[in-house]
């Protein structure tokens, strides 16, 4: 979309592009500051690093995206990711990975 000089969302927001895993509760996994996020396309690493690398804490996204939006349980916050994003493309498998919660895995239909 770049190279197209069309807005970023458009390469980004489209039908089923933001697969998620369960919802778990802060109560049952706590606050979680650091601890390995990593993605693999076909089992090779492209994202590796560690939550405690973000510019905002998750607590810190939550204070601000709450002075400028009413926020409620259970919504979602999409925050950008570490180095090495990259295209996909159909028939490729995505794992993902952040310390404390269960692996998500989705093939690219």
């Amino acid at each position: 979309m770049g190279d197209e000089k069309k807005p970023w969302e458009i390469g980004k927001s489209f039908d089923r592009s933001a697969p998620i895993g369960p919802v778990h509760r802060v109560a049952q996994t706590g606050h979680f500051t650091q601890g390995a996020i990593w993605l693999k396309v076909n089992g090779q690493t492209r994202q590796n690093a560690n939550l405690n690398q973000m510019i905002w804490s998750v607590a810190e996204q939550i204070s601000r995206l709450s002075e400028a939006f009413e926020m409620f349980p259970g919504d979602i916050i999409y925050s950008g990711t570490p180095e090495n994003v990259g295209p996909v493309v159909k028939g490729d498998v995505i794992e993902m990975h952040i310390d404390g919660l269960p692996n998500l895995s989705v093939k690219i239909v």
